[in-house]
């Protein structure tokens, strides 16, 4: 066998160690900047099951980085979830009619019981752009 093939051999072997490896990683978790920073479960939405971890959209040039968040819950969780903004306005959860104004710059966070089931929007209410969509399941 050549040189060549053989270090062709080597590196397609160790590229493959390296993707098995970052497979055996925790496998149930994601973490990336497109989200954010957040760490959800790598297989679903971002809910109150996540081991105590609470949801974070980031808000950048008044968008949600990555996109409207999807958040789910039960009905008798907490809602928990915070909006990091560098832009001011108000955030308002829709259905439970909730409403914080956050500061360019800042944080608010929203922490209520998932009293009401459904599909509720969180949104800048300024800017009427979308930032989570909360399901309540039964």
């Amino acid at each position: 066998m050549k040189n060549s093939t053989k270090a062709v051999l080597a590196c397609l072997a160790a590229l493959a160690i390296a993707v098995g490896l970052a497979a055996c990683g925790s496998g149930s978790e994601e973490t990336n900047e497109a989200t954010g920073g957040v760490t959800r479960p790598a297989d679903g939405p971002e809910s109150a099951s996540m081991g105590g971890k609470v949801p974070t959209i980031v808000i950048r040039n008044g968008e949600p980085v990555g996109g409207i968040k999807q958040l789910e819950y039960n009905a008798g969780d907490e809602i928990r979830f915070e909006v990091k903004s560098d832009v001011a306005d108000e955030v308002h959860v829709h259905g439970y009619d909730l409403m914080q104004d956050v500061p360019a710059g800042g944080t608010v966070s929203f922490d209520f019981p998932a009293e009401i089931e459904g599909i509720f929007e969180a949104e800048l209410e300024g800017r009427k752009e979308q930032i989570a969509e909360i399901t309540v399941n039964p």
